[in-house]
């Protein structure tokens, strides 16, 4: 060996050891990501049941393959800098515990495909699946709905699932981030809505004054202070504005039941998820009929009340 070669230089790169050169196949790839996530512990609570459909989602999302057809695809060979994306991706999760949906920048409700980032809670929502046959049997005819309102949009992605839902309704999404309205005017432009999907920025129905729909639907801020305390890192990376609602999680849920009736129609609706708060919900108001909706993860984190049924609605 000359001495002006550097075998010390062959080191310089941890890629060219370890996972990088031994990991090849998407199979390879699928193995070591569930293992490292399931090391890591990371929590999936972002549409996907456990750690191995989490690393599904994130190597073919990373690799820009279609998210619904792995078998095609588990023996492909992944170039080297294609593995570095992947190395990089899959630390992030186990690691930062970043949520899956910010590293690939996009999220999904059923088959529609929204952009996220930081600056919106990731799209996670019951109603997504209550709006997939229209709120039925509340709603008894989803063409004949003129004015839906999305209180908390976020992401804008509810409002969007409704502009769907009711073809013929003007759609409202509300929000008080700014900074997720911008997010929000995203997906909307994505699915060429604007025509029909207004966005406001609004705490609660403070700039809605004097407007009403038949149709309020929220999926609040509703994590109580004691379940802050003790949430997954992962939901730490999400704005807390969109997730804490006071010491018992009800302070936008209040205000929803208490101002609602002024902004729906006759026979309006208000339809709020809650998540795993129904007691306490019932205990703060004893005296309302809900109605809890039947939903594939449970029978109580929606809500539903007619305008008849809420505080003020004989004014």
């Amino acid at each position: 060996m000359h001495h002006d070669e550097h075998p010390e230089d062959e080191h310089d790169h941890e890629h060219e050891h370890g996972p990088l050169a031994e990991l090849v196949t998407v199979r390879d790839w699928l193995r070591y990501a569930v293992t490292r996530f399931n090391r890591a512990g990371i929590f999936c609570g972002h549409g996907v049941q456990d750690s191995f459909d989490e690393a599904v989602w994130l190597i073919l999302g990373t690799l820009a393959l279609p998210l619904d057809r792995l078998e095609p695809f588990l023996d492909a060979c992944i170039p080297g800098e294609e593995r570095l994306d992947l190395l990089q991706a899959i630390e992030q999760r186990a690691d930062e515990r970043l949520p899956t949906a910010y590293i690939l920048g996009e999220a999904w409700l059923g088959d529609f495909r929204f952009t996220v980032d930081p600056r919106v809670i990731v799209p996670r929502s019951f109603f997504a699946e209550l709006l997939e046959d229209g709120l039925a049997p509340w709603v008894e005819d989803p063409e004949a709905v003129g004015s839906v309102l999305d209180l908390c949009t976020g992401s804008g992605c509810l409002a969007i699932l409704m502009a769907h839902a009711f073809p013929h309704a003007a759609v409202v999404g509300a929000d008080l981030s700014a900074d997720a309205l911008e997010v929000a005017r995203i997906n909307v432009e994505d699915y060429g809505l604007e025509e029909r999907v207004e966005l406001v920025c609004s705490d609660v129905f403070s700039a809605l004054q004097g407007r009403s729909f038949d149709l309020i639907l929220s999926n609040p801020p509703y994590v109580t202070a004691e379940a802050m305390d003790a949430l997954p890192p992962e939901y730490l990376h999400e704005p807390q504005m969109a997730l804490a609602s006071g010491d018992d999680g009800l302070d936008v849920v209040r205000r929803l039941i208490a101002e609602s009736a002024a902004h729906l129609n006759r026979g309006g609706l208000l339809a709020v998820e809650v998540g795993h708060n129904r007691s306490i919900v019932e205990e703060a108001f004893p005296d309302l009929p809900f109605n809890w909706l039947s939903t594939r993860g449970g029978d109580d984190m929606v809500f539903l009340l007619r305008r008849e049924d809420l505080p003020g609605s004989e004014v």
